[in-house]
């Protein structure tokens, strides 16, 4: 039973919003967590061989410069689907890094292993009250300290990871839970809002 609190922690960055219709992966970064603690990063930037556009530069402060001296895209996630085999992943709008994780690794013939949890979906559930579900809202709202800057893929993914973290927390006081199944939390981002508590209530209820 895979533990909520074992997983890697993903954000991409890209130079649009589809791979489908060419968008490529220009940033990857992730923070790998076991039993809670944070044990190990990674961080690359990569050559997508494509122009990045003036908006994406700007929003992401990654200019076609530093792209010209990155690794290619391949290159750098066959080291990424190393990083990740045998652990289950966890992303902001997991949607959208599922896309490119997919495609990039479609590319390289490569596949992974590890299901996804989204942490915005999973917020929407656990953080009913925050003004908003972006990263940065939550972030605040969950009083979680900041220290970088948001749209670069390694910070994006800390603080995932430590929103995820502090969720779980909230979860196991909130229902006197010890351990978190991940398979609970990707039905739980599922469930409808206002039957939250019946969903935990139910799962403490089988485990008793």
């Amino acid at each position: 039973m895979p533990n909520a609190n074992t997983v890697v922690v993903l954000d991409f960055e890209t130079t649009g919003l589809s791979p489908g219709v060419g968008d490529r992966a220009i940033e990857i970064g992730a923070v790998k967590i076991e039993d809670g603690e944070v044990t190990d990063r990674f961080q690359e930037l990569m050559d997508p061989g494509q122009y990045v556009s003036g908006y994406i530069e700007s929003y992401t402060g990654i200019t076609n410069a530093m792209l010209a001296q990155a690794r290619p895209c391949g290159e750098v996630m066959r080291d990424f689907a190393e990083f990740i085999t045998g652990y289950n992943l966890v992303a902001h709008n997991a949607s959208f890094d599922k896309r490119f994780l997919d495609a990039e690794l479609e590319r390289i013939s490569t596949d992974y292993s590890g299901q996804f949890s989204c942490s915005m979906l999973t917020a929407r559930r656990i953080c009913q009250q925050a003004p908003d579900h972006k990263l940065g809202t939550l972030v605040d709202f969950m009083n979680i300290p900041i220290e970088g800057v948001f749209h670069r893929a390694l910070y994006d993914s800390e603080m995932t990871a430590k929103l995820w973290l502090a969720m779980l927390d909230d979860v196991r006081e909130r229902y006197v839970l010890s351990v978190i199944d991940f398979g609970l939390m990707q039905k739980l981002a599922k469930t409808p809002k206002h039957a939250v508590d019946s969903f935990w209530r139910a799962t403490c209820h089988k485990g008793d």
